[in-house]
């Protein structure tokens, strides 16, 4: 990948910047920044250089979401113009009266059918806007969006200063140091299960936790209660054979109208687990204190639901850790940044299902396309 840096002799020159500004709201307020300042670096790199700087991004799952908000927010850090339109003839005005060292914001990419269908007229017309591509999108380059694996073939292409990190960073995971702790919470089993079957290959102990280890309760024979599971797994038991697997031996469930910590082996039929009980992560602790990479994706429990205990000690941990500690972004990222603990670990991904798939396939359709 080439990258931004090496930009030279831009004045001028029109960048359209593939950001990514999904962040929630509630109402009109943006509710996490993570991902918008991480792409200001690039954005302030390329206007001072004297560019005309063209910020494109989708937001939300509705084609009709707006990205009014963000521009609101984002206007706060530099001069900033917002055009409610991508490629119509609203946006090609917007464009041509730019002057050097202006930044224009366009609406949510996903209005346009194209951008999720791969269309290549689209990708043909935004290229039209810009005489550069810069991608600072790596959340969502495990896509194959117009914008993220066509628009990156049509002009000379290259990677922002976040993108370049993620890469950097995650790649530590390719080749890792050890002893390699790898600790897996979150959900959504089946998105996990290649990650589990790599890791469980090249790291020295693989911890789970969240909702994702009732399947592995379940599949050893235990009661799980009311607990949430997933019935389309395929067989656990090789996976459950496999010494470098640690389970939580204590966990946490709603006994008698109080959160109580309680064995695996005592679950109630009416019972669901929240969380991983705090004496099970002595043992965590002691692999912490030795490991010289520790990768972390997923929160231990409920955290939504108040079931906080297991996900925060994990975080006190880490941050005290020795080795190179990496968080693979998604829930657990957002939860150490409201904490406003980032700077005591090695790296936090801004991504989520995009750090994942690195993770397992060590490339991403977005990286591709823009080498």
């Amino acid at each position: 990948m080439r990258s931004v840096k090496t930009l030279k002799n831009i004045k001028g020159k029109k960048v359209l910047i593939r950001t990514d500004f999904n962040v929630p709201l509630n109402g009109n307020k943006v509710l996490d920044t993570t991902r918008i300042t991480s792409a200001l670096k690039t954005i302030d790199f390329l206007r001072k250089k004297g560019a005309k700087v063209i910020l494109i991004s989708h937001i939300g799952r509705e084609p009709k979401a707006t990205l009014k908000s963000v521009f609101l927010l984002l206007k706060k850090y530099f001069p900033l113009c917002y055009v409610s339109d991508i490629i119509g003839a609203d946006a090609q005005k917007a464009v041509r009266e730019m002057k050097n060292g202006d930044v224009l914001m366009l609406e949510n990419l996903r209005q346009d059918g194209g951008e999720k269908s791969g269309d290549k007229i689209f990708s043909l017309a935004l290229a039209k806007l810009g005489d550069i591509y810069v991608n600072e999108a790596f959340p969502v380059s495990h896509r194959e969006d117009a914008s993220i694996v066509l628009l990156p073939k049509l002009l000379p292409s290259y990677a922002g200063f976040q993108f370049e990190r993620e890469v950097k960073e995650l790649s530590k995971i390719l080749k890792p140091k050890h002893p390699f702790l790898f600790i897996q919470g979150g959900a959504k089993a089946e998105t996990k299960i290649p990650l589990l079957k790599k890791y469980l290959k090249e790291a020295d102990h693989v911890f789970l936790g969240g909702q994702l280890v009732d399947d592995f309760f379940r599949a050893e024979g235990l009661n799980v209660g009311k607990s949430a599971v997933d019935n389309n797994l395929p067989s656990l038991t090789a996976f459950l054979k496999n010494k470098k697997l640690i389970l939580p031996e204590m966990v946490v469930v709603l006994r008698d109208g109080k959160k109580q910590t309680v064995s695996i082996k005592d679950i109630h039929d009416s019972e669901s687990i929240f969380d991983i009980g705090l004496s099970s992560i002595d043992a965590l602790a002691a692999l912490i204190k030795k490991a010289k990479l520790i990768v972390w994706n997923g929160p231990m429990g409920w955290y939504e639901g108040g079931y906080v205990k297991g996900t925060e000690e994990v975080i006190k941990l880490l941050a005290g850790a020795k080795g190179e500690t990496i968080i693979g972004g998604g829930d657990t990222a957002v939860l150490i940044e409201k904490k406003k603990m980032a700077d005591k670990f090695t790296f936090v991904s801004t991504a989520g299902g995009a750090a994942l798939e690195f993770m397992s396939k060590g490339t991403l359709p977005g990286i591709k396309a823009l080498k």
